[in-house]
């Protein structure tokens, strides 16, 4: 990686109001969906060893019917909470919600939410139950293998959480984050986001759990995202109420639209 050292001359005053702008406006030249209006040639890349990781989170919910999930986590979506369902190991549909910075401000949230009717029970998911993530001896690779697995898990569910908008278009970027947030993972919410958040890697470089990102609406500009994992094939959601499914890197729609691919680990 090419390092640059910023001189300080005369004009470092301008220069730091310059760089400061610039860090301002391309968190929001990001802030769109699934389909991002920031060209991928010519983009500068801030990547990182890992991405930041989970603090404490609300857990709701327990649905037979995928249904009522949905509309829970829309729900929760509409007050600005970046809100996902998920099949949870007792075969029922369960919502989690929020990254707050203590229990408290997570209790706190989740006490207001319920004596609003929005949730009745619920559990405060802490740092700690993270398996993956608070094991000392745990690699990389095992925590590759637990991204991929929260990913299957997925397959065949249907993908109701994304939304459509004539300015984003349909939101698929729900569940590469879901499946980071499972594991832990404070992965950012939308594929603009998600691209600027890991490190470049090439297609003969991705591991399992890598992002793999397409261009599906205008050419350079990305729109759609899926997680990687393994022999070619990647689990994304194909559109609003479809079900998830796992796809071939090397079929000629997606070969020919892929833009590029992120690690985050």
């Amino acid at each position: 990686m090419e390092i640059k050292i910023l001189m300080i001359s005369s004009d470092m005053p301008y220069r730091f109001c310059v760089l400061f702008g610039l860090s301002l406006i391309i968190p929001i030249l990001f802030y769109s969906g699934c389909r991002g209006s920031i060209p991928v040639k010519g983009k500068a890349l801030l990547g990182r060893d890992m991405i930041p990781l989970m603090s404490y989170t609300i857990q709701a919910g327990a649905f037979f019917n995928v249904d009522n999930a949905a509309r829970l986590t829309k729900q929760l979506q509409g007050k600005g909470l970046d809100a996902f369902y998920f099949i949870h190991d007792s075969g029922l549909f369960k919502v989690r919600f929020g990254n707050y910075p203590s229990f408290k401000t997570a209790s706190e949230s989740a006490e207001q939410l319920r004596s609003s009717g929005i949730i009745e029970e619920y559990y405060i998911v802490r740092p700690e139950d993270y398996a993956g993530i608070m094991d000392k001896e745990a690699n990389k690779d095992s925590l590759r293998k637990g991204i991929v697995l929260s990913a299957k898990s997925f397959i065949g569910v249907p993908y109701k959480w994304g939304g459509f908008s004539d300015k984003t278009g349909f939101d698929c970027s729900g569940l590469t984050m879901a499946v980071y947030r499972l594991n832990g993972f404070a992965l950012p919410r939308t594929s603009g986001r998600q691209w600027a958040a890991g490190n470049p890697v090439t297609l003969n470089q991705l591991s399992e759990g890598d992002l793999v990102f397409f261009s599906t609406k205008k050419k350079g500009v990305i729109s759609h995202v899926g997680v990687y994992v393994g022999t070619g094939q990647f689990i994304h959601a194909p559109g609003e109420g479809k079900e998830i499914r796992m796809e071939s890197l090397s079929a000629d729609y997606y070969k020919k639209r892929f833009i590029g691919a992120r690690t985050y680990m």
